[in-house]
């Protein structure tokens, strides 16, 4: 459609409107969030009776989360078809860093779903073999990394980024896929393990997603660049258009995830938006910026990490359980209230990475 119309806006110069970044990034999240909305109630419709049971419900949960029973998951399919629709009609599909994102994301987002049927037709937590999933994971990340560096001018293609300092980078070399893949596989399964309740991991994500569609405008654009003395990556500002597409989706979920929601993301959703988030911070070269923007998703994922390793050492538990939202559940938290205090965690935490963009 993008190259239909700028070769049109010659003939009509009204059309040059669809040539900007900014107004593309706008009806990408417009669409998306049109599709999700006008088509979830279908999808749910459907997913509910292929499912039956729904997701499975932890028994050694908060108690609260017991009338959840029957809830159908899998609202992941619902958010990256709006994505997908949402950036293959609004992206200019010639772009390098479009095709590397959208790559992620399905191939995430596949091995969420794999899970989550696995999950909902054996009516079971285990899912997919852990160690096969991150294996896989990996080797998509590896893939994507090494056409990131390829795509990017050689003077910082092979350069992992340092925040607060002028243009500094640190020269990976080949070692750079490597390194910059676990950025990508920590972000999918941090956000994997921070949807754990109605609405909590759809808005930080939103949020992380608004914050790096920013950085990426700015990143992309030769002006801004060199005014923020950051690194200019040439044709990464087209990853705004995807980040649009990710907060029209996901704010057509949330109106079918709010309490009490009517759907689950699931890993499909999950996996597959966490993996698109760390791709998009490697491209940007805003890899360290997206710890912090998405500061959240880090706590959660650390409060599993040191919940396993102290009760395997010592067979006692640092949280009363993990991840670290249930703990603030157990300790009299009600839903709600977790959900909304991690929003505004999330949006603290989102002007402390943009803060970096000045601070150098």
């Amino acid at each position: 459609m993008l190259a239909w119309l700028a070769e049109l806006s010659g003939t009509f110069p009204v059309l040059n409107v669809f040539r900007y970044i900014t107004f593309r990034a706008g009806g990408a999240t417009a669409t998306a969030l049109l599709f999700v909305f006008f088509f979830g109630p279908a999808a749910i419709s459907w997913l509910r009776i292929k499912q039956g049971k729904g997701q499975p419900i932890r028994t050694d949960g908060p108690e609260s989360h017991l009338a959840k029973r029957g809830t159908p998951t899998m609202g992941g399919l619902m958010i990256l078809s709006g994505l997908f629709a949402a950036v293959l009609l609004w992206g200019n599909l010639r772009n390098p860093y479009v095709w590397i994102v959208l790559f992620v994301t399905a191939a995430y987002g596949a091995i969420g779903f794999y899970d989550d049927y696995l999950k909902v037709t054996k009516q079971s937590h285990k899912g997919f073999s852990g160690k096969a999933r991150i294996a896989i994971e990996v080797v998509v990340a590896l893939i994507a990394c090494t056409f990131v560096m390829q795509t990017q001018p050689p003077a910082i293609g092979s350069g992992f980024a340092m925040p607060f300092l002028k243009e500094a980078i640190i020269p990976l070399g080949i070692l750079f896929p490597l390194v910059t893949s676990f950025v990508v596989v920590g972000a999918g399964n941090s956000v994997n393990l921070t949807d754990g309740l109605d609405g909590l991991a759809i808005v930080p994500v939103m949020i992380a997603a608004g914050t790096f569609g920013f950085i990426s405008y700015l990143v992309g654009n030769a002006i801004f660049a060199n005014y923020l003395q950051i690194h200019h990556v040439p044709g990464a500002g087209e990853l705004a258009v995807i980040c649009g597409a990710v907060i029209g989706a996901g704010l057509g979920f949330l109106w079918f995830n709010a309490p009490p929601a009517q759907i689950f993301m699931g890993d499909t959703g999950s996996l597959g938006l966490g993996g698109l988030l760390g791709t998009i911070a490697v491209a940007t070269k805003h890899e360290i910026v997206l710890a912090v923007v998405g500061g959240l998703f880090v706590v959660e994922a650390l409060s599993v990490i040191i919940q396993v390793a102290v009760f395997k050492r010592t067979g006692k538990r640092v949280f009363l359980m993990a991840p670290i939202h249930h703990h603030f559940e157990k300790l009299g938290w009600t839903e709600p209230q977790v959900v909304i205090r991690f929003w505004i965690i999330s949006v603290v935490l989102a002007l402390v990475g943009l803060a970096t963009l000045k601070l150098r």
